[in-house]
Formats: C-alpha cells, sequence, structure tokens
C-alpha cells in the first residue's frame, strides 16, 4: 500500500509529511484505516531515546477502520471499527494471567519501533526501511499495520475518530484508579497533574466513590478543569505550602497518582499519604527518585503503574459505557488538527494549551 505518514528522521527536526510504502498484513495482522490518533509525550520519545531506529513513523493512540485481513485473523473482519491499543505477546505468564500490560517482551514490542526480529512493514521512496511498529501500531499515518489481538471492536456509531486516546493515555489514567490502586467509596486521593491522564484518572475518582480528590497542577486553566471533571480541592504546585495545604485537605491521603515523573514530586506524593496509604507512579521518572526510608516504614506502598493495568479488550468497553452515562466525558479533552498539522500540535503539547491532540489523516 502507498500511505501518508508523519515520518520522524532526525530528533532534533519537524515530523515530515511524507508517502511511504506499507506491506499488506501478514499472519496475524490487520490494516486498519486510520479514523484519529492521539498525539502524547511518549510519542516524542524518539526525540531523546538514544538508539532509536531513525526513521520512524510514531503515533500509539489509533482508532480506525479495518482494511484488510492477513491469513489466520478471525478476531475482526474488514470493515469493522476498532481502537488499537499496546502490543503484547499473549502467550508469557503475565499474559496468560491477564496483565498484558507487563508481557515480558512489552518494552522491545512498543518502544523498540520495528517487530522482535528486527524487520518493519515499510519503506521510503528510497526504499529504505522505516520502523513502523511503535507501540505495535505506528499510527501517525492514514493506514497502520498492526497485531489482530491487539484491537478493540467498537460499535460502528461511535465517533471513532476520538476513541484512539482510549488505548492508552485515557486508558492509563482511569484504569491507574479503577484497577490499580482500586480506589474505594468515601476515600481520599491526590492526583498530580491535569494532564489528559490527571484528568482522567479524577473523572475515574469520581466513578469510584472518592469523597475527597485533590488536583495539583502548576497550569491555572487546568487545575479549574479539574473541578469540573471531579476535583473536590484544587492546589497550585508552586505553592511553597503544597505538603501542608494537602494534609489539610486529606489528613493523610489514601491514594496519591503521580503523572509527572518529578522526583520532587513523588517525593511529595509519598509523603502525602497516611501509613498505609498507596502512591501510584505512571510514565519514565525524570531522574533518580530518593526516598527517605522513614516514609516507607509506616505501612506506606509505592506502586509502578502500566497500562492501568487494562485488559483493553474489557477495560475499553467499560470507560465506553462510562462516556454514555456521562460520567466519562473524555471526549470534551480533545482538540483534533489535521495530521498535516502535527507539528502545531506538538507545540500545542509543550506549551500545554491543548490537553489531548488528536489528528485525523
Amino acid at each position: 500500500m502507498r500511505v501518508t505518514a508523519a515520518v520522524l528522521r532526525d530528533p532534533k527536526g519537524a515530523f515530515m509529511i511524507e508517502e511511504i510504502d506499507l506491506d499488506d498484513p501478514g499472519p496475524g495482522e490487520i490494516a486498519v484505516r486510520i479514523a484519529g490518533v492521539g498525539l502524547c509525550h511518549t510519542d516524542l520519545l524518539p526525540r531523546v531515546t538514544p538508539g532509536m531506529p531513525l526513521p520512524i513513523v510514531c503515533g500509539h493512540e489509533g482508532s480506525g477502520v479495518v482494511a484488510a485481513i492477513g491469513p489466520g485473523v478471525t478476531e475482526v473482519a474488514v470493515g469493522d471499527h476498532v481502537v488499537m491499543s499496546f502490543d503484547s505477546c499473549g502467550t508469557c505468564r503475565s499474559c496468560v494471567a491477564e496483565r498484558p500490560a507487563y508481557c515480558t517482551t512489552f518494552f522491545p514490542r512498543n518502544l523498540g519501533g520495528r517487530r522482535l526480529d528486527g524487520t518493519t512493514s515499510a519503506k521510503d521512496a528510497a526504499g529504505v526501511d522505516i520502523s513502523s511498529r511503535w507501540f505495535g501500531q505506528s499510527s501517525f499515518a492514514d493506514h497502520a499495520v498492526v497485531e489482530a489481538r491487539n484491537v478493540v471492536k467498537v460499535d460502528a456509531g461511535l465517533p471513532l475518530e476520538l476513541l484512539g486516546p482510549l488505548g492508552c493515555g485515557f486508558q492509563t489514567g482511569a484504569g491507574a484508579v479503577l484497577n490499580s490502586l482500586d480506589v474505594q467509596p468515601g476515600s481520599s486521593i491526590v492526583v498530580f497533574g491535569a494532564g489528559a491522564v490527571g484528568l482522567a484518572a479524577i473523572m475515574a475518582a469520581r466513578i469510584a466513590g472518592a469523597d475527597t480528590i485533590v488536583a495539583v497542577d502548576l497550569n491555572p486553566e487546568r487545575l479549574e478543569s479539574a473541578t469540573k471533571y471531579g476535583a473536590t480541592q484544587l492546589v497550585h504546585g508552586a505553592n511553597d505550602d503544597v505538603p501542608r495545604q494537602l494534609r489539610r485537605a486529606t489528613k493523610g491521603a489514601d491514594y496519591t497518582f503521580d503523572t509527572t515523573g518529578v522526583p520532587a514530586v513523588i517525593a511529595t506524593a509519598i509523603d502525602a499519604l497516611n501509613p498505609l496509604g498507596v502512591c501510584g507512579l505512571v510514565g519514565a521518572q525524570r531522574g533518580d527518585l530518593a526516598i527517605n526510608p522513614m516514609q516507607l516504614a509506616v505501612g506506606r506502598t509505592i506502586k509502578g503503574i502500566v497500562e492501568g493495568d487494562a485488559v483493553p479488550r474489557r477495560f475499553i468497553p467499560r470507560l465506553l459505557e462510562h462516556w454514555r452515562r456521562g460520567e466519562f466525558p473524555f471526549d470534551e479533552l480533545i482538540r483534533t488538527f489535521p495530521l498535516t498539522e502535527i507539528n502545531e500540535a506538538e507545540h500545542a503539547v509543550h506549551h500545554g494549551s491543548v490537553i489531548k491532540p488528536v489528528l485525523i489523516p
């Protein structure tokens, strides 16, 4: 197939809109015509990750229509509407235990840019290989070739172009609260960071029945939006007395959830817990994390979380049901851009002017 894609060739350069050649789907694979794809900070990791096999097509929050199926595919058919989520093997101990986010090959499958054997599905106009398996999908394009087992079939009447972020960002935030932390009714939670993941967590905390939901961020506009989606109290992260404000709000939180990856913020999140509280961490931490042993000696737990501990084929339909009931209005966080404006969308992410950009091919 000849397709249009946003190709990153230089870590410091712009995404380039190019015509590339994409192989037909092989055994167990499908081709998806992309309706929309979210952009988040994870898609920018190839800019800062040494050894990334460039050129590469990123994009890991895609949704679209099945355009072709490879040999052996029975899960979906041509014409089905699907959301694409992260890649996993399906056979390791974690996958068999229905913990696919902790697949033993998760990192090479999702962050390596290529299949495990080093092959790729795409070439540029000069015949040079382009890495096309970012999170098993590389959906910054009008078509992607993905493993059939990693897509979730959805109803054709849904706004397909907006559903892609359910496959990662919104799934991560909501899943962290509903699955990983298992937030209980009447409890208290502090969410650090009011971006797409953090606001999804706040929505989920309201769904879970938490009484006290505290949002912490540096952006006043995002803090105000957190109130709309369930936050009961707001704390500006630049204040000198953040720990005191959190203690006043929660008297020791049952749960804290960090989306920033900033070590100093994580230390605050741990310290804000009550003696048996749990701190959930997502994303890559930005530097070494020093923990005072006394922070843990009283029974606190620190938990690393990947993809919200979700089984996408069960959890994405669950989120859509909450959306139908008006409890999880993720679509309100989205602003769409044409795929050709991907660099403008990246700029908006860096400056915090858009919570969740979605690119439309």
